[in-house]
């Protein structure tokens, strides 16, 4: 696909820290009711937020901040455990209006144009598909987007990010208020995936919200926060299936 991009720079960016290239690619939904919208918006110093490109439906492409500078897009938020992903990622906002103001399925143009944009920044900085990731993988509890809409499998084919089948585990559901080894071995398995998770052995609120995003990106047909056997077998094929790139 042949991409076109509009230059629309945002002041709102600053050096990286501690790293020297991106080894994130984090993936948004805008969440504001039109692309102009949101291109304003991430383009305004009072708003002291941006990334690096917004993808329009129609498959536009903006431009915000280049690739070796740090955009303001992630938050508060943790992936392997660091906590400024603003450093070590590159932040693609897409066009959606999100949950609050109508969510809907992800044209094809847009999608096509996710993928081939995706793809070139993977290149260009060898970032392990691991590190292909949804805004609410690294901020679960304050971020859901893109979202159980978006294309997870799609991308994960033309080589954008990780997709995994598994089939149910003979193991017992985990949820909300239970505690004990069995816990503990579960929010384990979450940290080492990646997600920013104490392992306490409580499943506790902190730990139902990384289950549901965990859910939304992987098993988005239904992301209720409890671990039940396919969640757990998800989980255990990714850390079983990835050697830690």
């Amino acid at each position: 696909m042949s991409l076109r991009f509009i230059e629309r720079p945002s002041p709102n960016f600053d050096e990286r820290v501690g790293v020297k290239r991106p080894e994130i690619l984090l993936l948004h939904y805008t969440g504001m009711q039109s692309c102009e919208a949101a291109v304003a918006r991430l383009t305004d110093a009072a708003a002291r937020v941006s990334s690096h490109y917004t993808i329009d439906e129609d498959g536009t492409v903006y431009v915000h901040v280049p690739e070796y500078l740090r955009a303001w897009h992630a938050g508060v938020s943790s992936w392997r455990g660091h906590t400024d992903i603003n450093s070590r990622s590159v932040g693609i906002e897409i066009v959606n209006p999100g949950h609050e103001f109508g969510y809907r399925a992800f044209p094809e143009t847009q999608v096509e144009a996710v993928i081939a944009l995706s793809q070139e920044i993977i290149a260009r900085h060898d970032i392990p598909a691991r590190n292909v990731i949804a805004h609410s993988d690294v901020a679960p509890g304050r971020k859901t987007d893109p979202g159980e809409l978006f294309p997870w499998r799609r991308l994960a084919e033309a080589g954008v990010g990780v997709w995994v089948d598994a089939v149910p585990l003979n193991v017992e559901a985990l949820s909300r208020g239970m505690s004990g080894a069995e816990v503990l071995a579960f929010q384990s398995q979450l940290a080492r995936y990646g997600y920013g998770l104490e392992s306490n052995g409580e499943f506790d609120a902190a730990t139902e919200y990384v289950v549901r995003e965990f859910q939304r990106h992987f098993r988005p047909e239904k992301f209720d926060g409890v671990a039940d056997s396919l969640t757990q077998s998800l989980l255990r094929v990714f850390n079983e299936g990835l050697d830690g790139g």
